[in-house]
C-alpha cells in the first residue's frame, strides 16, 4: 500500500503533515535513528520557540520543514525554549527518524545522510518561512552517541545580552540585538551583585514558575564586561534556566548598575523568594542563546539525561 500524500501545513502555526501509512513510531524504538540538529535563528519574526496555534514559532516552522521532507509528523526536542524575540546562535534539537527514512535520504550512493538532511532542511525552511527566509539556519545534522537527549543530556546553557548605555554607542544597524539603555551603568557594581547569586540557588524571585517544575538551578556564570567598543555584554550560564530567568536577572542587575539599588539587593531578593513590581524583565531582543554544553561520551550522556529527569524538568 502506498503512503498517503498529506497536505502542506499552514506556515508557522505548528500544524503538521499527517503520518504516512505504515511509518514506524519515532519514540526511540530499536529502528529509530536519533538526529542532532544544531541551529541558529533570528527570534524577531517568531512568537518564541514553542508551537502555538495560529502563530509563527521556531519549533512550528522547523517541524513543518521536516514534515515536508519526510511526509509525516516529526516532533523535535529542544535544549532550551526561548521567549518571543530571543535569538540563538547555538541552539540544539533532536528528532527521531526511522531507519528507512534515514537510509533513503541520499539520492546518490556517495552522499552522506547528514549533509543531505541539512541541505534539504534549508530548502524546506525557505518554503515554510517565505518572506522570513534565512531567519532559521541549520548549521549541521549529525547522529549523536547513543543516549543523547538534546534537553536532558545538556550540562549547561550559555546566554549573552548586549547593552549600549551611551548614546555614542547606539548603532542603528545593531539595534535589533542591543538594548539602548539611557542611564550609564557601573559594571563593577553589577558584577559585585551578580557574583552573590552563583551556585545552587532557588531563583523563584527571578523566574516565572511552571507548574510541576522546580525553580532551583545552578548558576555557573553571571558577569558583565565592557568591550573595547564600549558596549556592556552580560554572560549568563547555568545548568538550566527557569522561564524568564535570564531577562529577570539582567533586568535586576541594571537597577544596581544605575545606582537605583545596592549590590546586595539581588542576593536579598533571591533569599526572600519574592516576585513583585520590582521584578523587571529586560527586553527580549538583545538576548542570545550562544551555546549548549554536553558530556563527551555516550555513557556520560545517558547518565546525565537520567540524572536530570530525576531531579527536575529543565527549561
Amino acid at each position: 500500500m502506498s503512503a498517503e500524500k498529506a497536505p502542506v501545513p499552514d506556515s508557522g502555526n505548528g500544524g503538521l503533515l499527517a503520518s504516512s501509512a505504515g511509518a514506524a513510531s519515532s519514540a526511540g524504538g530499536s529502528h529509530a535513528v536519533r538526529v542532532r540538529l544544531d541551529i541558529a535563528y533570528d527570534g524577531g519574526p517568531f512568537n518564541g520557540w514553542a508551537v502555538q496555534p495560529g502563530l509563527r514559532t521556531v519549533q512550528g516552522c522547523l517541524e513543518e520543514a521536516l514534515a515536508l521532507i519526510l511526509r509525516r509528523q516529526v516532533r523535535v526536542v529542544v535544549a532550551g525554549r526561548t521567549d518571543a524575540g530571543v535569538h540563538a546562535r547555538g541552539q540544539v534539537v533532536h528528532a527521531d527518524l526511522t531507519a528507512h527514512e534515514w537510509e533513503n535520504l541520499p539520492r546518490r550512493s556517495d552522499a552522506e545522510p547528514e549533509a543531505v538532511l541539512a541541505r534539504r532542511l534549508r530548502g524546506a525552511l525557505s518554503r515554510v518561512l517565505g518572506e522570513a527566509t534565512g531567519a532559521i539556519e541549520v548549521r549541521r545534522a549529525v547522529v549523536p552517541p547513543v543516549g543523547f537527549d538534546a534537553r536532558f543530556s545538556a550540562l549547561w546553557r550559555r546566554y549573552s545580552y548586549r547593552i549600549a548605555d551611551r548614546p555614542e554607542h547606539w548603532d542603528p544597524t545593531l539595534r535589533g540585538i542591543t538594548l539602548w539603555h539611557k542611564a550609564a551603568l557601573d559594571v563593577g557594581r553589577m558584577n559585585g551583585a551578580a557574583a552573590q547569586l552563583l551556585g545552587l540557588q532557588d531563583f523563584l524571585a527571578f523566574c516565572k514558575p511552571r507548574e510541576g517544575s522546580t525553580t532551583v538551578r545552578v548558576l555557573q556564570d553571571f558577569s558583565f564586561e565592557r568591550t573595547p567598543e564600549g558596549v556592556v555584554v552580560a554572560h549568563v550560564r547555568a545548568d538550566a534556566f527557569c522561564h524568564n530567568m535570564v531577562r529577570a536577572l539582567v533586568g535586576s542587575a541594571l537597577r544596581v548598575g544605575e545606582g537605583l539599588e545596592r549590590p546586595e539587593w539581588l542576593h536579598e531578593r533571591m533569599l526572600a523568594r519574592v516576585r513583585d513590581a520590582k521584578t523587571k524583565l529586560a527586553p527580549a531582543h538583545p538576548l542570545v542563546l550562544e551555546e549548549v554544553g554536553y558530556p563527551e561520551t555516550a555513557e556520560d550522556l545517558a547518565a546525565r539525561a537520567e540524572q536530570t529527569r530525576a531531579l527536575r524538568d529543565p527549561a
